[in-house]
């Protein structure tokens, strides 16, 4: 499910304009505890918990957070008489944040929207006003400042509790919001992309056969679309950018070839700002440090590319070149079918 959204983000993203270097992933998606130890300091009332690794901070934890409790489930108990949703997220229509709140939780929330539109309230919030009395009257919550999603619940005593935390954060705030980006496990994360973001390098897995390195945006999209269209499937999303060096080429390459579903790679490089030569020199040193045991295909054009050419040609590789994008995908579809 995670990965699904992801991917129609990506998707949406990609298709503004082909801004890619800049887009806005919210990928820091932090553990449920730190999460609600997060909202807790800004005030929200949240369950009482802790984090252990040991049977001896087991007993630690039961005597100064839970002096009254015997039981070992170290997480607040609580009655809960009702269950209700309540949101923040950005809007793509309002260009800001939008507070979405529902009476009725436990479930999923999308097929609350679809089965009872009228239980859902969404409330738009002005990027410069702010929330008002009257926003906050509709939710009866207070706005605070990170993006969030968590069911809400009241308890037998009248009280309102986060009985949930899922917290995402965009990339963006990485730089301002140090604290909170330490927080990261990549362990929970797709290792090609956490290799990918080391590299500097824009990748996306998918679930398809062909593996993909390409410079831009829109080039990528292009790339993927006529793959579908020759009856294959593309593997990921991956673009070096404008200024690749070898070594990120490499890192690409190592990156594709980590992947058992990819059966074939399409290298698709129209050289501007990126030389093909480099990518050709990338290429090379790739295959000699990764055991390329799949088909790749190459199509170089523009800025030095005969000398991107001539450096395959002589590198004694078995590549299969390609003149054109469509004749490239047709041949990536045509090697992994074989």
């Amino acid at each position: 499910m995670v990965r699904g959204s992801l991917e129609r983000l990506a998707s949406r993203a990609l298709s503004v304009g082909g801004k890619w270097q800049h887009q806005q992933l919210r990928r820091l998606n932090i553990h449920e505890y730190q999460g609600a130890d997060l909202m807790g300091k800004f005030g929200i009332n949240v369950p009482k918990g802790a984090v252990v690794g040991s049977v001896q901070e087991v007993k630690e934890v039961l005597k100064n957070v839970f002096p009254s409790e015997k039981e070992v489930y170290l997480c607040e108990k609580m009655s809960l008489v009702n269950e209700m949703y309540f949101a923040i997220t950005l809007d793509r229509q309002t260009a800001g944040p939008l507070i979405i709140a529902c009476s009725k939780g436990g479930t999923s929330i999308e097929d609350l929207a679809e089965k009872y539109p009228d239980m859902i309230i969404k409330v738009p919030v002005d990027v410069f006003k702010g929330i008002t009395d009257e926003d906050a009257a509709k939710v009866v919550m207070y706005l605070f400042s990170i993006l969030c999603r968590s069911p809400l619940a009241e308890t037998a005593d009248k009280k309102l509790v986060a009985a949930d935390a899922k917290l995402n954060f965009d990339d963006n705030a990485a730089f301002r919001q140090k604290e909170i980006f330490a927080l990261r496990d990549t362990t929970q994360e797709d290792p090609r992309e956490v290799a990918a973001a080391k590299a500097d390098l824009n990748y996306i897995g998918l679930d398809g056969e062909i593996g993909c390195m390409v410079n831009g945006a829109g080039l990528a999209m292009a790339t993927m679309d006529i793959i579908k269209l020759h009856g294959g499937t593309p593997a990921n999303f991956l673009d070096v950018g404008g200024s690749a060096s070898e070594g990120q080429v490499v890192e690409a390459f190592k990156i594709l070839t980590s992947d058992d579903r990819v059966k074939a790679i399409l290298v698709n490089i129209f050289g501007g700002i990126m030389k093909c030569d480099v990518i050709a020199s990338g290429i090379v040193n790739a295959a000699k440090q990764v055991d390329l045991k799949v088909p790749v295909v190459v199509r170089l054009e523009g800025t030095n590319v005969d000398q991107g050419k001539r450096i395959l040609k002589e590198s004694g590789l078995t590549l299969i070149t390609a003149e054109d994008l469509d004749d490239a995908a047709e041949k990536a579809v045509k090697a992994y079918a074989k």
